[in-house]
């Protein structure tokens, strides 16, 4: 019986620092009682952009092939062709053309990159003792809200991950720099994901924190449930939990995107 929510963002082996076969994610999704799975690998990116973490374009009919073959097997339970689409500077002019001819149930948006810096990526950690952490995250969301402006994705993933580490702003900062944004997502239609692989991180806290995510309900702007599962373990890992803290926020209904729903609906959140 599906009693969770589905988990609209999980990986394969393709962006290189995930294990496990797209079969093994999709049968952990239906053990947990999940309502569906939606695959979001990283998207390709033919101008070299940030290598080491995903597939290369060569690679994504073998992907595309390998998540609609897993639908196939699993019917009737839901399986979701996706992608997480790094919003950079200069990275808009090939997914703009690229993206709406792939036929993707979700599209999912991130940053990683401030300038050349990935700022989430732990071989970079040590430059966080040396930035300006305030100014490092008003950049980071200045980035957010151009995101939201191209008009690309329908969901932002894990809306406050320079937190990853542990290094974050004041609270009367982040509020102040992270409304801008939320209000250009919210213009924009988007839901934000409520991402439950920081709980796991050195930030010991789900993406977005409590603060932001009062600040998304106070705007009605829809959230879903992903995991950012990079193992098949990880499938729909603490949803009660994010479930709980969306309650406390005020939220009573979830997004659900295809092929669990319609584009657009919205479903009560379980108990």
């Amino acid at each position: 019986m599906h009693t969770l929510p589905p988990d609209t963002h999980t990986h394969t082996a393709l962006c290189k620092h995930a294990r496990g076969g797209i079969a093994d994610y999709v049968r952990a999704a239906q053990q947990n009682g999940l309502a569906g799975i939606t695959f979001a690998d990283h998207c390709p990116a033919p101008d070299g952009y940030d290598p080491q973490h995903r597939m290369v374009i060569e690679q994504f009919d073998g992907y595309r092939r390998g998540v609609l073959d897993a639908r196939e097997q699993a019917a009737p339970f839901p399986v979701g062709f996706g992608i997480e689409a790094d919003y950079y500077e200069g990275g808009t002019d090939f997914l703009r053309n690229w993206l709406p001819r792939r036929q993707f149930d979700l599209v999912i948006g991130s940053v990683h990159y401030i300038g050349d810096w990935g700022f989430d990526n732990p071989a970079n950690r040590t430059q966080w003792k040396t930035v300006d952490i305030t100014a490092a995250w008003r950049r980071y969301f200045e980035l957010v809200g151009r995101l939201a402006d191209t008009g690309l994705y329908q969901v932002v993933g894990h809306l406050d991950l320079p937190k990853k580490f542990g290094f974050r702003p004041a609270d009367p900062d982040l509020r102040e720099m992270a409304a801008p944004a939320l209000d250009r997502i919210a213009a924009a239609g988007m839901a934000v994901e409520l991402n439950t692989s920081g709980l796991h991180k050195e930030a010991r806290e789900m993406y977005p924190s409590p603060l932001l995510l009062a600040m998304l309900r106070e705007r009605d702007i829809p959230i879903c449930f992903g995991s950012d599962a990079h193992a098949p373990e990880e499938v729909g890992r603490a949803f009660g939990e994010a479930i709980r803290a969306a309650r406390e926020a005020g939220y009573t209904r979830y997004a659900s995107f295809p092929p669990c729903s319609p584009p657009g609906t919205l479903l009560p959140l379980p108990a």
